[in-house]
């Protein structure tokens, strides 16, 4: 199976790594050193599991040339590069898995009910990726992965728990979805399939969306930004009005929120927004922070927590200059 990773950063590089172990003739899209050092001395991981290098293929999207399957990767603002670029790897019956942060630009499609097939022009301006790619290549997908790229073509991987969720944007089941879920399993990450994506979406984003803003306010890791207690309260509300949005979309998940804050308690680890405004690098804050509460107006849902620490933690990524609202 032909399976092209596009955007090999800390996550692309580390789910990259897995693919190959896995069997899969991987290729990689990359760019700048990490492409120079993969082309060169392949990629490096290094995880509770063992230190692994593995050799991959490595360039542009018409150097490599058509996929079977195609994992995007990137982040939100990358995304308009992506669909200008990607073409080159879609042949016939490509796959497209969308394994990324946040609210998904197919996020209505084949919904179901009153909103379906409403836009997110934030997330996908002028809908060039709806155009380039289209919704039937289309899979969903969550990862959960604490990776950091410590130089180039070299990914720490923080713990042995490792999971990449893939499904169908109308809930189908997906032998697709499921022949991606196997090389991903066998190489040594969880690889799983759901016929419920919305909610494993929201299931992530809940840390994203609750926790993401206060790292940034804070300029600590998770861990140290809940070391102060009026700080874990405010994020705990947080995290029950995002999982108060999910439910009201008809996308509800359990969730123990005390283990959830208690284990986070103890990370050093730092959000890749917050990694993004240390290392002056776009934001992700439209589909980690604003799209998400646009839903919350449409769903009718009261979030004061999430409201201010969004519009503080906005502010913080303008002043810096890695955030530009969209106009209107």
């Amino acid at each position: 199976m032909k399976i092209c990773v596009f955007g090999a950063g800390a996550i692309g590089g580390h789910v990259a790594a897995r693919l190959a172990l896995g069997g899969a003739e991987t290729s990689v899209v990359a760019r700048g050193p990490q492409l120079a050092a993969i082309q060169r001395d392949g990629l490096t991981i290094e995880a509770p599991d063992g230190a692994r290098t593995v050799r991959v293929a490595a360039g542009t999207a018409a150097e490599l040339g058509p996929q079977d399957a195609v994992i995007v990767t990137v982040k939100g603002p990358s995304l308009p590069q992506v669909a200008e670029a990607i073409g080159p790897l879609l042949g016939p019956e490509t796959t497209v898995a969308f394994v990324m942060n946040g609210i998904p630009w197919w996020y209505f499609d084949r919904h179901g009910g009153p909103l379906d097939g409403r836009r997110l022009p934030a997330i996908d301006p002028g809908d060039a990726v709806r155009e380039a790619i289209g919704v039937e290549r289309t899979l969903g997908g969550v990862v959960y992965s604490a990776c950091t790229v410590i130089r180039p073509g070299v990914i720490k991987v923080e713990h042995a728990n490792n999971r990449v969720i893939l499904g169908e944007v109308d809930g189908s089941p997906s032998p697709r979805a499921q022949a991606i879920a196997d090389v991903l399993t066998r190489g040594g990450i969880s690889g799983e399939v759901t016929e419920a994506i919305r909610r494993e979406v929201w299931a992530k984003l809940m840390g994203n969306l609750s926790q993401g803003p206060f790292t940034i306010l804070s300029r600590q890791g998770i861990g140290g930004t809940l070391a102060d207690p009026a700080v874990r309260t405010a994020i705990l509300r947080a995290m029950r009005e995002s999982m108060a949005v999910a439910a009201a979309l008809g996308h509800p998940f359990e969730y123990d929120l005390e283990k959830r804050v208690a284990a986070s308690s103890k990370l050093a680890h730092k959000p890749s927004i917050l990694q993004d405004l240390e290392l002056g690098r776009p934001m992700e804050v439209e589909a980690l922070f604003r799209t998400p509460l646009e839903l919350a107006r449409m769903a009718g849902v009261e979030t004061p927590t999430l409201d201010l620490s969004v519009a503080l933690a906005t502010q913080a990524a303008t002043a810096a200059g890695l955030y530009a609202p969209p106009a209107g």
